[in-house]
């Protein structure tokens, strides 16, 4: 036995090495909701003892792990607490990160059952799950990716896949030089991840056909061309600004008598199909061929945490599957056939301890009340003088601006300062916005107040300085 190697064993263990790390983590949750939501500017200057050489010498473990914890904590943003409405960044309910801290001392990869017979495990059943909450079709497979980004790319790869296999040209060997055409068909307000998967998959962004929205950034169906057997359909369940839903309805008939692939961006709407109160707003969904959704959004799962779901394996799988002569396919589910990595961990941990943890009446209960804080927001700042609500408040995203574009990046910059909440800007309909998302379980509607206040305060000194 080498020396590194005693070292490490020592270290693997040491159990008041990890109960301090623990200690710590619960330390870090306890206090998230007094401290600042952004770091402060002499905590992001301390990140500067970090830019050193790579050491020769081994370093304790000990000592690494408290230097991360000392000048790491005080810079991150706090999105444990109630009052981070920046991105669509959900908070992280205490069974996921239960269930990863646990999944973490495993270390699962989980390309095939054999593996990790627990995660393929427990892929089945949340496979189950997802299928009963969402009423999708029974054919319907899920793939546990990083998050809609590759979700989105899987989904399109699987129509790209089938569509090209009811053309008679197999894409996966022959590649896309002389491939026939396929056209490519979304809203002009779809989300740059799918731009980047489209982009990805060889279609190329300038080939896309726009549809034009409405004023609340929905596909107008009755400016949808005509589709066909070659058309790649993009629709969208929850606008990033806004959002709205596109009207499934209106569309499905056209879409499926003309074979068509339709694919579903869900990053975080789709997840209204689990709340009584919004689930007209996903209606129709069940048409289409494919989904995307994340659990590290609505669902509040750790990161990272995306699923793509398919009603057709076969595309799926023949446009992700991989062969090769060491591989060991299980009795059950072999996760490589349904995303495009092998070496992956086994998020499903936290998605199925989060979604048990729930169950049907909490997972409706943490979607509504997320809805619920956005509409309180909302008439917050209605009626603050100099700020207007652009969007009707389906969901959990509301839409801010003031009299004007430097009026509205003044009042974003300075709440941003203040550090109360923390808010993040946009470009929505040819004008700067502020887009709050209201993503996590841990805000209330004291932590609304407050950040509304904020917003007033900010905006009464910034009107003061104008008069003056």
């Amino acid at each position: 036995m080498t020396d590194l190697q005693k070292r490490l064993m020592e270290d693997q263990l040491n159990t008041e090495l990890f109960q301090e790390l623990v200690h710590q983590g619960v330390a870090y949750l306890r206090e998230a909701r007094q401290r600042h939501v952004y770091p402060t500017a002499e905590a992001l200057e301390q990140l500067s003892v970090f830019d050193e050489p790579l050491p020769v010498h081994a370093a304790a473990a000990k000592t690494i792990l408290h230097q991360l914890h000392q000048v790491g904590a005080p810079a991150t943003v706090t999105s444990a607490g109630g009052r981070y409405f920046g991105f669509v960044t959900g908070g992280a309910l205490p069974a996921g990160i239960g269930a990863k801290l646990l999944g973490t001392f495993w270390d699962q990869g989980t390309a095939m059952q054999v593996m990790s017979p627990i995660a393929a495990k427990l892929e089945g059943v949340v496979e189950k799950w997802l299928k009963q909450i969402f009423g999708l079709p029974d054919s319907t497979v899920a793939g546990f990716v990083t998050g809609s980004s590759a979700a989105n790319l899987c989904g399109l790869a699987a129509g790209r896949f089938r569509l090209y296999q009811n053309l008679g040209w197999e894409v996966a060997r022959k590649g896309l030089v002389n491939a026939p055409s396929l056209k490519i068909v979304t809203g002009r307000e779809a989300h740059s991840t799918l731009l980047k998967a489209i982009s990805l998959l060889g279609f190329g962004v300038d080939s896309i056909t726009y549809v034009d929205t409405d004023d609340q950034g929905r596909l107008r169906p009755e400016l949808l061309p005509e589709p066909d057997d070659r058309t790649v359909l993009i629709l969208q369940a929850g606008n990033v600004n806004s959002g709205s839903f596109d009207d499934f309805r209106a569309i499905a008939a056209r879409a499926e008598k003309a074979g068509a692939w339709v694919h579903i961006d869900g990053a975080f709407g789709l997840w209204a199909a689990a709340a009584q109160k919004l689930s007209y707003l996903t209606d129709g969904i069940g048409f289409a061929h494919s989904w995307a959704v994340d659990g590290h959004k609505t669902l509040n799962t750790p990161y990272d945490c995306g699923i793509v779901l398919c009603r057709d394996p076969e595309a799926l799988r023949g446009a992700l599957h991989m062969q090769g002569g060491y591989l060991v396919t299980g009795a059950q589910r072999d996760g490589m056939f349904f995303t495009p990595d092998m070496s992956r961990r086994a998020r499903i941990l936290e998605l199925w301890a989060v979604m048990k943890y729930l169950g049907q009446a909490g997972i409706d209960e943490l979607v509504t009340t997320l809805h619920e804080r956005a509409c309180q927001f909302a008439r917050g700042l209605a009626e603050v003088p100099g700020i207007s609500i652009l969007n009707d408040v389906v969901f959990n995203q509301v839409v801010v601006a003031a009299d004007s574009d430097e009026m509205t990046e003044r009042l974003l910059q300075r709440v941003q300062e203040q550090r109360v909440c923390w808010v993040g800007g946009s470009s929505w309909r040819g004008r700067r916005v502020i887009r709050i998302s209201v993503c996590s379980w841990a805000t209330t509607e004291e932590d609304v107040a407050v950040s509304v206040k904020s917003f007033e305060k900010v905006m009464r000194t910034l009107q003061t300085a104008q008069g003056g």
